[in-house]
């Protein structure tokens, strides 16, 4: 068995509505060989991983799996049960997973996961596991899940963080990692917002720094008459010894600038620990600062928002005696606590054995090595930090109303939107002004699982408070996902402009370009998983309308979460036999996820006059408005009676119908790209576009001045049925590059009036031969001449094998053969046919790339202009 290659899909996908693997694979030689008929294979599997026992599998049952693998299942079954199993060992909660046949013996295994380098990784190893099984060889197993484990560590989000994404979840409000660290971007557009771990978008940059620096901290909070402890910066040992005679011991030496408790030593209470702790603070850091010991308990306390949201005991590790055991020893079963992890990956973390743990000790006369007496409870560091092995309690109930206003004050003194006050005191329920407590630190990017995952009382949720600052006000863009076979670029633009006309600031992507505001960031096919990032990522974009391709859907599936309008234009036959998409089925269920990732609130706009829309129409969860060109279209009557929406065609009028309700939209004459009506599959776009803007609740009136003022023009619709007259001689430059793309698009030339139809037609080489035939077929049958060029991206086809079969399709007609020219460039046909063009020719060209034609034609219309002065664009 080996790996072919991978595919992660980080958002809603054809495979699953959640992120997931694809791992292909060729199954070779043991393609069609159940486990059960390879030696020892099943026995050696369930005693490596024993996990795999509780897998239910299909028939869901108590040991399903179990049963299936004595039944006889198959390589590739096994090996997606293996990698979810995996990463079950590793704490990571999934279960979905599927494994199907490609052909032959490729086969592809999905799977779910949330943390994609580890969940690679993990196929890799179910891959190495079952070859080994099948050769008969030894695998290391638990060598490579603690290489996974590694992995994880370094991927894994951390509590805190973990915490707040969890939050915004609840509220629907998306999420997007940015990069493999800490750093994640939560909603769209001109509402998101950035926070790493605690630190959010709107925390002052100068606040922290002044946060990090202790001294300047202490000196700020003194400044506002807060209670701080006695003490300053020391250089060297003379002034260590000088500032203790001023403070007096005890005292506590630690660093200027430092987080998690490092290098705090506590209750220093004589020269000899004090020379000795300076110099072992000096060979790690170069700024070491002195303070007064402030006798009492350790407080944790959470300020969002100028808001204290929660308070907690910390409680420095301990560990308790029974008479037998070491000290090292009984750290060992401390840390054996399940809730214990390394770092920050669980809610308490595990004990270090370091320097100042010994120092410590030593303090207490004991050494790592010694037996501890029976219930002698020792503490074995003297600061209470979560991340050193300290437990929390939780006091929120308890602090005071003295005390809280005194860390309210402190957070804004220093300027930080969320921080972590550590305050020294006998008792919180007492104001430290009168108990002699004091303000230690203040941290800009305090951990909070010590709320959130309490020790001992009630969990507070501080990542709640977190979220509903960040988003207090609205916290999501409309966004407008438009799919189909034919007319999303231009339903994609209409929606666009009208959104614009109501007053948004857009984000666009179209297979032109990436738009933002009418301005064009990047040109190019940007339909796919990068370019709706691009929008979504913005500040400035206000309203997201994302032309969403097939192929992007495929390889990358959607890059936001769920769209508030899903327009599907129509399913017709393209792109059929590329990446497994094989029939029209294929093509409708790859389509359907636009429609299905749309919020309950939402809507989905769907053609009630194409046929292959109606096969889909079960799997929308959310209301449906239907377009169709005759108001008593069934599909349309349904819905419509059911409760749904209707947008339609009567006696020339564009209407809309909800519930009894019929409102007038426009009149088809006057939608500027329908042509006066001639255009029929421009007015199913224009329908299309209203039935978006209805389901965002913009006015009608908007809906028809935006109807009315988009233009079929370079400027509002480049590429799409755009005409020019040369001096008495129409150009028609279209993307039409499909069957129904050229049906509709010389059905609508037909009623432009012409004297000869000229068609400069070509097909991307990545279409079917069946499928080149038919546009060389339904050419034939309608152009007075033709000029057969090729793209210059063939796609994986040789040179003139595309032109080849369109003129065999040609020849299928009744077409006369002189007047087929073969000219592989485009640019120079389109030179030709102008160049002996008659008076009243129609030229139509279906383009590969516009932007050199339009520098042609318009070449030409300057010349034009000077000879005769009758140019113009329609």
């Amino acid at each position: 068995m080996k790996i072919d290659d991978f595919r992660v899909f980080e958002g809603r996908n054809i495979f699953a509505h959640r992120k997931c693997v694809k791992m292909s694979v060729d199954l070779e030689e043991y393609k069609d060989v159940p486990t059960r008929d390879i030696d020892g294979f099943n026995e050696k599997l369930l005693a490596i991983v024993p996990e795999l026992k509780q897998h239910r599998c299909g028939i869901d049952e108590e040991h399903g799996f179990e049963k299936r693998l004595r039944e006889g299942t198959y390589i590739a079954h096994v090996c997606e049960h293996i990698i979810l199993a995996i990463q079950n060992k590793l704490g990571i909660d999934v279960g979905y997973g599927k494994a199907r046949e490609i052909k032959g013996s490729k086969y592809y295994i999905v799977y779910e996961y949330l943390y994609k380098n580890t969940a690679v990784e993990a196929g890799r190893t179910a891959v190495s596991l079952v070859n080994s099984l099948i050769e008969g060889t030894n695998y290391e197993f638990e060598k490579a899940v603690a290489r996974l484990r590694k992995i994880l560590k370094a991927e894994q989000i951390g509590p805190s963080t973990l915490s707040i994404i969890s939050e915004a979840e609840k509220r629907g409000i998306p999420i997007m990692r940015i990069g493999d660290n800490s750093v994640f971007q939560l909603g769209y557009g001109k509402y998101s917002k950035i926070i790493e771990a605690t630190i959010s978008c709107n925390t002052s940059a100068a606040a922290v720094d002044i946060a990090c620096d202790k001294i300047m901290t202490k000196e700020i909070l003194k400044n506002q008459c807060l209670p701080v402890a006695e003490g300053g910066k020391v250089r060297n040992l003379q002034e260590l010894l000088d500032l203790i005679d001023e403070i007096g011991y005890p005292i506590v030496l630690k660093p200027c600038y430092g987080n998690q408790g490092k290098g705090v030593f506590a209750n220093i209470r004589n020269e000899k620990e004090a020379v000795s702790t300076y110099r072992i603070l000096s060979e790690e850091f170069d700024n070491i600062m002195l303070e007064e010991n402030i006798d009492g308990k350790d407080f944790r306390i959470c300020v969002v928002n100028g808001k204290v949201v929660a308070a907690a005991e910390r409680i420095p590790p301990y560990v308790v005696g029974d008479g037998v055991k070491t000290i090292i020893e009984l750290i060992g079963d401390v840390n054996s606590d399940s809730r214990r992890g390394e770092g920050h990956e669980k809610p308490l973390t595990k004990i270090k054995i370091d320097d100042e743990l010994k120092t410590c000790i030593f303090k207490n006369n004991y050494k790592l090595n010694s037996v501890l007496p029976k219930n002698k409870k020792m503490f074995i560091r003297e600061n209470g930090n979560l991340s050193t092995g300290g437990t929390a309690v939780d006091c929120t109930d308890l602090i005071c109303r003295e005390n809280i206003s005194i860390c309210e004050r402190a957070a804004d003194a220093i300027g930080l939107d969320i921080c972590g006050i550590d305050i020294c005191c006998k008792d919180i329920s007492k104001s430290i002004l009168e108990t002699g407590g004091a303000i230690l630190e203040i941290n800009a990017a305090p951990g909070i699982r010590m709320h959130q995952y309490p020790c001992v009382g009630k969990k507070r949720d501080v990542a709640g408070a977190i979220v509903d600052m960040l988003f207090y006000r609205q916290q999501s863009i409309p966004i407008v996902s438009v799919t189909g076979t034919n007319g999303k670029t231009t339903t994609t633009r209409l929606i666009a402009h009208i959104l614009g006309k109501s007053g948004y600031k857009v984000g666009m992507t179209v297979t032109g370009g990436i738009y933002i505001d009418n301005k064009c960031l990047c040109k190019g096919d940007t339909t796919g998983y990068y370019s709706a990032k691009t929008i979504l990522s913005n500040k400035n974009v206000e309203a997201a309308v994302l032309e969403t391709a097939r192929g992007g859907i495929i390889k990358k599936g959607l890059a936001y979460d769920l769209a508030d309008v899903a327009v599907i234009t129509n399913i017709t036959e393209d792109h059929l036999g590329l990446d497994g998409i094989n029939s029209m089925e294929d093509l409708a269920y790859v389509k359907s996820l636009v429609g299905e990732a749309v919020k309950r609130e939402g809507h989905v706009v769907l053609n009630a006059d194409d046929l292959v829309s109606k096969s889909i129409i079960d799997r929308m969860k959310s209301s449906i408005i239907m377009f169709s060109k005759n108001k008593d279209n069934v599909i349309l009557r349904n819905n419509i009676d059911k409760g749904g929406c209707g947008v339609y065609v009567d006696g020339g009028i564009v209407y809309f119908e909800r519930r009894g309700a019929v409102v007038p939209i426009i009149k088809v004459k006057d939608i500027r790209i329908s042509l006066g009506g001639k255009l029929i599959y421009n007015i199913e776009n224009a329908m299309a576009a209203c039935g978006a803007a209805i389901g965002l609740n913009i006015p009608y009136t908007v809906i028809k001045n935006g109807l009315e003022s988009f233009y079929g023009d370079l400027s509002f619709n480049p590429g799409r049925f755009n005409i020019y007259n040369l001096n008495g001689i129409n150009v028609v430059l279209d993307y039409g590059h499909n069957i129904e793309g050229y049906k509709a698009v010389i059905k609508g030339a037909r009623k432009l009036g012409y004297k000869r139809l000229v068609g400069i037609i070509g097909v991307p080489g990545d279409r079917t031969d069946t499928s080149v035939k038919k546009i060389g077929q339904i050419s034939g049958d309608n152009f007075d001449y033709i000029y057969i060029k090729e793209d210059k991206d063939r796609r994986g086809r040789k040179p003139g094998e595309i032109a080849s079969i369109l003129r065999e399709g040609i020849n299928s007609t009744d077409f006369n053969p002189k007047k087929v020219e073969i000219i592989l460039d485009e640019k120079i046909a389109l030179k030709k046919a102008i160049d002996t063009g008659k008076q009243g020719d129609l030229i139509i060209i279906f383009f590969e790339k516009m932007d050199p034609l339009v520098k042609i034609i318009n070449r030409k219309l300057k010349y034009g202009n000077k000879k005769t002065g009758n140019i113009a664009m329609v």
